[in-house]
């Protein structure tokens, strides 16, 4: 079991002592996690390839049906489009406008004990993003997040500090798959079918005061 923090200050974001610092997080992270699976392995009385072989069923569970692919899409990642790049904690560092620190959590994989996982997280002011990272995939998935500024925005500019109109319009761009909830307090938007997944959109004075996303990890 591990735990790191570093702190970042948004001056430096782009710096090469700031990438080589979360280079160095990674690289420890990561040889935690193996030297952790390779002892489980040698613990293990079933054949290596027989552990190989076992399908791997959570990384099935997660995939979005294709054809919920525009709100599976938003709420399976409203920070970041892009997969490839949703993989990579320094794409959210870029879209923070303010000083953050970053929390490194080993913890044990909830289908296979002998399996050590990693669970960052971002914290900047009352705000928060929390992320599952599996050692055997290399995915990075967003589980939680709570964002009560406007020092970050999330995908089709949603904003803390925007209007409840703009917000309905913006939610009903992602087509008839994104349900959408209303209450005098509160918007909420979440997938019709498939993983559950959730935007909670907090109200005051008919404007967005936090946003807190509710994701889907197995």
């Amino acid at each position: 079991m591990f735990f790191l923090r570093f702190s970042i200050s948004r001056r430096y974001t782009n710096s090469l002592a700031v990438r080589l610092m979360l280079l160095l997080l990674l690289v420890n992270v990561f040889t935690t996690a193996c030297s952790a699976d390779l002892g489980g392995e040698e613990r293990g009385d079933a054949p290596e390839e027989r552990r190989l072989a076992a399908p791997d069923t959570a990384s099935t569970r997660r995939r979005a049906p294709a054809e919920a692919a525009a709100a599976a899409s938003l709420l399976s990642n409203p920070f970041v489009a892009s997969r490839s790049q949703g993989n990579n904690l320094s794409t959210y560092f870029d879209r923070i406008n303010a000083d953050f620190t970053v929390d490194a959590d080993a913890i044990e994989n909830r289908h296979k004990p002998s399996l050590t996982d990693t669970v960052f997280t971002i914290r900047f002011g009352n705000s928060m993003m929390e992320f599952y990272a599996p050692s055997q995939t290399g995915e990075l998935l967003l589980q939680v997040a709570d964002i009560q500024s406007s020092d970050i925005t999330l995908r089709n500019n949603l904003r803390v500090g925007m209007g409840e109109a703009e917000l309905l319009n913006r939610l009903k761009t992602q087509g008839d798959e994104l349900v959408i909830t209303q209450s005098s307090d509160r918007i909420v938007a979440s997938v019709r079918e498939g993983a559950p997944a959730s935007l909670h959109f907090h109200l005051k004075n008919n404007k967005v005061s936090r946003i807190r996303y509710e994701g889907y990890v197995d």
